[in-house]
């Protein structure tokens, strides 16, 4: 159980047991991952701010802010949630962000595949 249930809570959701299964992403997924964190975290400091990842990511074609049932902000904090950020803090650490994208990259069987919807989704 303590090897699928990463995050300790005492359950194993669908991306711990995907995880647990792949294991660790490969190099050339990883390096993807890590070039994506360091175009936000341009101090070093090992996280990056809610501001900094909201210049980039664009909520405008949500469908809730489409349809008016949420605003651009409660999109934005519904994906800083659904990222990690558990302490509603406003900043994805590294380990959060590895933490995600490990679950991520347990459903795309294609490595060029996850390479390429990284680089569309963070513009590099």
């Amino acid at each position: 159980m303590s090897h699928f249930d990463t995050d300790q809570d005492g359950t194993v959701n669908f991306d711990e047991f995907l995880v647990g299964l792949r294991g660790t992403m490969n190099a050339d997924r990883q390096a993807c991952v890590d070039q994506a964190f360091a175009k936000f975290d341009l101090d070093g400091s090992g996280a990056v701010t809610a501001s900094d990842l909201r210049v980039a990511y664009n909520v405008q074609s949500h469908p809730k802010v489409v349809s008016g049932e949420i605003t651009e902000d409660e999109a934005f904090l519904e994906f800083l949630s659904n990222f990690g950020d558990v302490n509603n803090d406003g900043q994805i650490t590294n380990c959060e962000w590895n933490d995600y994208y490990a679950a991520v990259s347990s459903s795309i069987d294609n490595d060029q595949h996850f390479v390429d919807l990284m680089s569309a989704a963070w513009n590099f």
